[in-house]
């Protein structure tokens, strides 16, 4: 299982939620989605708009989680 990072990495840059949806193009309700829920689906241009917007790659917002450990 995987889970998002987006919000830990916006936050450690100091930007909010709005701000990100801006720049990366995408709609604040699917960001808040995330945020709330880093396990969600994700399509890989959302994944994408993000990493750019953040400058890190789409590696970088990804974490592997251990099923038995979560």
């Amino acid at each position: 299982m995987i889970r998002l990072r987006v919000k830990e990495i916006a936050q450690q840059q100091g930007l909010g939620q709005g701000k990100l949806a801006r720049m990366a193009d995408v709609d604040i309700k699917t960001l808040a989605r995330i945020y709330k829920n880093p396990y969600a689906e994700v399509s890989s241009v959302t994944l994408e708009k993000l990493a750019r917007a953040l400058s890190v790659s789409v590696a970088n917002l990804i974490e592997e989680v251990d099923e038995t450990r979560k």
